[in-house]
């Protein structure tokens, strides 16, 4: 389980194409020290594992379902990637609960940037807005950020000076594609809601009171 919260950018040293399948070799950058065979980290999103170990650099296998649901097919040798390593019972919750599991793939519409702030615009398929709340919490490519914005298209976020040095969105542009997790509490209440109306033609607040809100 992962917060959200990048704790550093790495590079893609190799990307190993196998069949349907890939391998990505990454220089982990400062978190490197004590990271172990095994290890859960979030590549720009993606819960990959640890495969293999040397000096700073890792490498992870990557499988058939993760290549055809996120974009890490995109990244090259030379790609900046955002890492976050899998949280500690001692850590804190700094961002939101983040499982890692790419929900889907959205796209970079509009980039407005002030001073050092800037106010972000993506693209999602209907089937994710449905799990979006404004106010709430998403990962978007990993990172942590709240909605800011929502209609029927897509959503904006604010991203301050930290979030922008810290992770690859300074570097980012319209056109990319990015991958997109949405709230797993929003996931489980949405799916919860759904088996107890199941011929619901809409929410009314009788419904609600029938089944004890």
């Amino acid at each position: 389980m992962f917060t959200g919260i990048i704790e550093t950018v790495g590079i893609i040293k190799q990307v190993q194409p196998s069949g349907n399948q890939m391998r990505l070799s990454i220089d982990l950058n400062r978190i490197a020290d004590g990271t172990r065979l095994g290890d859960s980290i979030a590549v720009n999103g993606v819960c990959l594992t640890v495969s293999r170990l040397n000096g700073t650099t890792s490498e992870f296998d990557v499988s058939t379902e993760t290549i055809e649901k996120t974009t890490l097919t995109k990244l090259k040798n030379g790609s900046s990637v955002n890492l976050e390593r899998a949280m500690s019972a001692q850590g804190r919750f700094g961002g939101h609960i983040v499982q890692g599991h790419v929900d889907g793939l959205g796209k970079i519409a509009a980039v407005q940037k002030q001073a050092d702030y800037a106010q972000f615009r993506f693209e999602v398929p209907k089937e994710l807005l449905a799990q979006v709340v404004l106010k709430g919490s998403i990962a978007v490519d990993g990172v942590s950020v709240t909605v800011a914005k929502l209609d029927a298209a897509g959503f904006e976020v604010a991203v301050i000076p930290t979030t922008l040095k810290e992770t690859t969105w300074h570097q980012s542009k319209v056109g990319d594609a990015v991958n997109i997790e949405t709230d797993i509490l929003v996931k489980i209440t949405q799916r919860q809601l759904a088996a107890m109306l199941p011929d619901s033609d809409g929410l009314t607040i009788d419904k609600l009171r029938e089944h004890g809100f």
